[in-house]
């Protein structure tokens, strides 16, 4: 059975949770205890710690998420109607593959099973094992990643925080149709990986961009099934790390609107926090974090692609050598573009044809520009 992976939420915790008030979130969430595991039949999301964040294949340092789960708790809710449980910890195996086995298969099965896991974890690059997650979904994988780094690494290195998307990119079954990284800062990563950013066709938006115009970022996470956060992409001023101190990066309120942005698209299936210290200042941000996204889940539209397009308004942009065909709701004013379906043999878009776009892409294509972010779906999809 997958769940048995799962160690039971600290009594530590659980006593904590018994003494706060009815209004508090704590009161509202199922724990898996020493007595009893939830029923996944019940739940609509779950959160997950994951105590693995091994710097060499010798040492596993602490991961402590006691006064993470005590912040969150501690919350009070919106006016929120999802059923949450708290799973408890998967323990850091004899090898980081034990960890990623076990993580993997605790995912997997509730995502089948519709149900959101919030991985609260140590190092990074458990994102690859919540990737792998996805192997028996039969489905391309959309991974968006809010980091100050890309991760890439060499092809022989062995796998870490600071390399995983090499994995991710190389390792077969390659289940992965689009990366996009959110708040890179440039002096920390090569102009070579910059450049195969590009050359992979895959997505990048400096943190100076984001912080500018924040909705840039919604059409990306609305087209993600796989949300990864690294705390180090926020500010130390505002995360509390004085670890490995940053001295740029989001402010508390931008990584939180990044956080519901994520919670409120519609195919978000997994999301995680990773790269902390489990430091008391850092617990505060990051149940901030998990709040908001918790929040955006309540505030779902239902919208592509799990609704109809009966209830979108139609535009037709003439290009000279295209015609591109934008959708909007009528229920949330957001846009789409459509992809047209190319017929190759392994075409990577069956399931996907409607691609999130913005407004101003939309005005952008009325002045003939072909929007960048359909031009690479293209690409990827000939590929």
């Amino acid at each position: 059975m997958e769940f048995d992976f799962l160690e039971p939420v600290n009594d530590t915790i659980v006593k904590f949770v018994s003494a706060l008030s009815s209004q508090e979130l704590g009161s509202k969430v199922v724990f898996h205890t020493q007595d009893q595991f939830p029923d996944i039949n019940q739940i609509n999301i779950a959160v997950i710690g994951v105590l693995e964040d091994r710097t060499n294949i010798n040492m596993v340092n602490e991961v402590n998420l006691s006064s993470v789960r005590k912040r969150l708790y501690s919350m009070f809710p919106g006016n929120w109607d999802a059923s949450i449980a708290d799973l408890g910890d998967i323990l850091a195996g004899d090898s980081v593959e034990d960890t990623y086995f076990a993580v993997k298969k605790v995912v997997a099965a509730l995502i089948k099973k519709k149900v959101i896991p919030i991985v609260l974890g140590g190092s990074q690059d458990l994102t690859y094992a919540l990737y792998r997650a996805y192997d028996d979904l039969e489905q391309m994988v959309n991974l968006v990643a809010v980091d100050n780094k890309f991760d890439f690494g060499k092809e022989n290195e062995s796998v870490s925080a600071n390399s995983y998307l090499t994995k991710i990119i190389i390792d077969e079954p390659n289940n992965l149709f689009n990366y996009c990284n959110i708040g890179y800062q440039t002096y920390y990563n090569s102009q070579e990986e910059i450049d195969l950013i590009e050359k992979l066709f895959f997505d990048a938006y400096r943190l100076g961009e984001i912080s500018n115009k924040i909705t840039l970022a919604e059409p990306v996470f609305r087209d993600a099934d796989l949300v990864s956060f690294d705390l180090n992409s926020v500010k130390s001023s505002a995360s509390g790390n004085a670890v490995t101190f940053e001295p740029n990066g989001f402010n508390g309120k931008e990584i939180c609107a990044l956080a519901r942005y994520a919670g409120i698209s519609d195919k978000v299936s997994a999301f995680g926090v990773f790269n902390h210290n489990s430091t008391m200042a850092e617990s505060v941000v990051i149940a901030q974090i998990v709040w908001y996204f918790i929040e955006g889940y309540h505030y779902r539209s239902k919208e592509y692609p799990f609704g109809s397009r009966a209830n979108y308004l139609k535009y037709i942009v003439p290009l000279d050598d295209e015609e591109l065909i934008f959708y909007k709701s009528d229920k949330t004013d957001r846009w789409w573009i459509e992809i047209p379906f190319q017929s190759n043999g392994h075409n990577k878009l069956k399931r996907n044809t409607l691609l999130p776009c913005s407004y101003e892409e939309y005005l952008s294509a009325c002045n003939q520009e072909l929007p960048e972010r359909w031009w690479k779906a293209q690409r990827k999809n000939a590929l």
